[in-house]
C-alpha cells in the first residue's frame, strides 16, 4: 500500500519545499500518485489528509488525477482531523472517506482578500504612484481603495471557481454529494457525524482502525466466483468473500466445463481424478449404500468438478497448492474450497505486503505509517 500524506498548506509548485515548512505541493503529490499507480506492487492508495486548504492553482488538476488513479486502484482518504477547502477537493476524489469524531470536512468555497493600505501610508506621509500599461493592470492593488466595479468582477470570478469546485466534488462523490448539494453547504464546515449526514464522508471511525480494514481488504485473494465474466468493482464498502474480484479470463468463460476442468487439473502436479463412473465400477457397493447418481445429476456433478478444478488453478497462481483431483474425490464443495484458500492466506501475515511511505521523514511519524510499520515488524518476528 502507498500511504501519501496531504498535510499543511497546499501550494501549486515547490519542489524545494520541505515537510518542516508546513507546505505541501500539488506537484509533489502528483508525482507520488503517479508512482503508486505505475508500481505493480502497490494494490491500494491511502491518502492521509490533515489540511485547511491552499491555492486554487493546481488543485482541480490534482483532483482529476486522483479520480483517474482510483479507476485503476482503490483510493481511500483517511482524515487525520481536517480536510477543508482544497484539502477536501482532494479527499472527495477517493472511493471512501473516513474521519474521527472531532474531524472536520467541507469548506467548499473560494476566498481572496484585498488590503487597502492607502490610509496608513497617508498618515506616514507616503504616497505611492502606480505606473502601468493596460487599464486593468493595477486592479486590486493594496495602495488604493477597491472600486465597486472591480469588486463585482472579482466576486464573479470567485463564483465561477466555486461552481468548478462543486462540480469537481460531485465528480468524485457521485450520488453521495452532487453539485447542487455541494453548493448548498455554502462553504460550511461539518464535523464528525454531521459530515457523514451531509454526504461529505462515509463513516466516523478511528483512522488506524479504518486503515487496518482497508489493508485487510487489499490482502484478500482474487478468486473466481461462479462463472461470471471478469470484473473489477470499486465499491464504497469493503469486499466480503462473495464480493472477491474474479480473475477468470475470457478464455475460461468461453470454454466448456469439461475443458476448464482439464485445464485446472493440468495446473497441478497431481494425478487427475477418476470419473464418477470409473470410481463406481472400481469400488464395490456397500450394503444399504445409496444408488448411483441419476443421469440427470451427471451434469451438475461435472459442473461442480469443473468449478473445483478452476478454483485450484487460481489458487496455484496465489501460491496455494491444492489437489483438484483429491478435492473432487472427497466431495469438497466449491464454497468450502474457497474458505480453505482464504484461511490459508490469512494464516500468512499480510503486513509484509504493506508499503508505507511519506514524502519525507519527520520526528513524529503519522499514525497510519506507524501502524503499518508496527504490523510489518511483528510479521518479521
Amino acid at each position: 500500500m502507498a500511504v501519501i500524506a496531504i498535510a499543511g498548506t497546499l501550494v501549486h509548485r515547490g519542489a524545494w519545499i520541505g515537510q518542516s515548512s508546513g507546505l505541501t505541493s500539488y506537484e509533489g503529490l502528483a508525482a507520488q500518485i503517479d508512482a503508486a499507480v505505475s508500481d505493480n506492487a502497490i494494490r491500494g492508495i491511502a491518502l492521509e489528509i490533515d489540511s485547511f486548504g491552499g491555492e486554487v492553482a493546481g488543485a482541480f488538476d490534482l483532483a482529476d488525477r486522483i479520480r483517474a488513479a482510483r479507476a485503476k486502484k482503490p483510493v481511500h482518504a483517511f482524515l487525520a482531523e481536517h480536510a477543508l477547502s482544497a484539502g477536501y477537493a482532494l479527499a472527495s476524489q477517493a472511493d471512501r472517506i473516513t474521519l474521527p469524531r472531532t474531524g472536520a470536512a467541507g469548506s467548499i468555497g473560494v476566498i481572496t482578500m484585498h488590503t487597502d493600505m492607502s490610509g496608513m501610508l497617508a498618515q506616514k506621509g507616503v504616497a505611492v504612484t502606480l505606473i502601468h500599461a493596460g487599464a486593468q493592470k493595477a486592479d486590486g492593488n493594496p495602495y488604493a481603495a477597491l472600486p465597486e466595479g472591480i469588486r463585482d468582477r472579482l466576486q464573479a470570478e470567485l463564483e465561477d471557481l466555486r461552481i468548478l469546485f462543486a462540480e469537481t466534488v460531485a465528480a468524485g462523490r457521485g450520488a453521495k454529494l452532487g453539485k447542487d448539494a455541494a453548493l448548498a453547504t455554502e462553504a460550511g464546515v461539518f464535523r464528525g457525524s454531521a459530515a457523514v449526514e451531509a454526504g461529505l464522508a462515509e463513516a466516523v471511525t478511528d483512522p488506524r482502525a479504518a486503515f487496518r480494514v482497508f489493508a485487510d481488504s487489499l490482502s484478500r485473494p482474487v478468486l473466481p466466483v461462479g462463472r461470471t465474466p471478469p470484473r473489477r468493482t470499486l465499491s464504497p464498502t469493503y469486499p466480503t468473500q462473495d464480493m472477491i474480484m474474479t480473475d477468470q479470463t475470457d478464455e475460461d468463460a468461453r470454454m466448456p466445463d469439461q475443458q476448464a476442468a482439464a485445464r485446472g487439473a493440468a495446473a497441478t502436479p497431481k494425478q487427475p481424478a477418476a470419473s464418477t463412473a470409473q470410481q463406481a465400477a472400481a469400488e464395490p457397493s456397500a450394503p444399504g449404500a445409496a444408488p448411483a447418481a441419476a443421469p440427470s445429476d451427471a451434469d451438475a456433478i461435472r459442473a461442480e468438478a469443473a468449478e473445483v478444478a478452476s478454483i485450484c488453478a487460481q489458487a496455484a497462481k496465489l501460491g496455494v497448492a491444492l489437489d483438484a483431483a483429491d478435492a473432487v474425490r472427497r466431495g469438497v464443495s466449491p464454497d468450502a474450497l474457497r474458505g480453505q484458500i482464504l484461511d490459508s492466506l490469512a494464516a500468512e501475515s499480510d503486513a509484509s505486503g504493506i508499503l508505507a511511505s511519506a514524502p519525507a521523514p519527520t520526528n513524529k511519524p503519522s499514525p497510519l505509517v506507524a501502524a503499518a510499520r508496527k504490523s510489518a515488524d511483528s510479521a518479521q518476528r
